[in-house]
Order: C-alpha cells, then structure tokens, then sequence
C-alpha cells in the first residue's frame, strides 16, 4: 500500500469523476504518495497548518506501471509516485487526516 494526504476538495471531486487527480499531476506529471513511514513527515513538510485533509491508502499493486518508486532529491529516500489519475477502484480505504492541538498529525488508528 502507498498512501496520499489530500485535500477534501481534490477527494470530493475523486468520488465524482472515479479517478483521484492533483495540481501536482498537471504541473510535475505525478502525483506525490508516500509509504506508510513517509506520511508523518510529508505531512509535517507539506501540509503544516492545513486542515481539511484526508489520507488515501491505495493499492500499489493495482497502479502497474504507472506507480515509479523513485528518489528525486538524490538522498537516498525512494517516494512513490504515480504517473496517471488513480482509479476510485485503487483506493482501498480514505481517513480525515487532522492535526491534534498541538498542531502534530498522527496515522490514522487502523493503520
């Protein structure tokens, strides 16, 4: 599994046209995921402050080709990134994915 923190908007509008697609597929030509390891600090890098997010566990192996693990920063730090919408299919499970008052994302119980 590979899992994606996004906003409610970007999920709502997934639920309508049963594909998930992001400002970062248009702009860099891949959707930003991370392993489980990786959502904390993705979170706390990327997504400080914001509320009204959701994480999307999807299914890896359901992406095929179009699902690269790659590491862009050259630190040794290999990210999922899909190259392609991902099928509502894919999307094993969605979580709210708020912060706690300290301002601290935590993973979702279930996971």
């Amino acid at each position: 599994m590979i899992y994606r923190i996004a906003e409610s908007e970007d999920w709502l509008q997934c639920l309508r046209n049963r594909q998930f697609t992001s400002a970062d597929l248009s702009l860099e030509g891949f959707i930003h995921c991370s392993e489980k390891q990786q959502i904390l600090h993705t979170a706390a890098k990327y997504y400080a402050g914001k509320t009204d997010l959701v994480l999307l566990e999807i299914d890896d192996i359901l992406m095929g080709a179009n699902l690269r693990r790659e590491d862009l920063t050259g630190r040794g730090e290999y990210y999922p990134h899909v190259y392609a919408p991902i099928p509502i299919a894919a999307i094993q499970r969605h979580f709210d994915f708020l912060m706690d008052g300290m301002g601290d994302f935590s993973l979702p119980a279930a996971l």
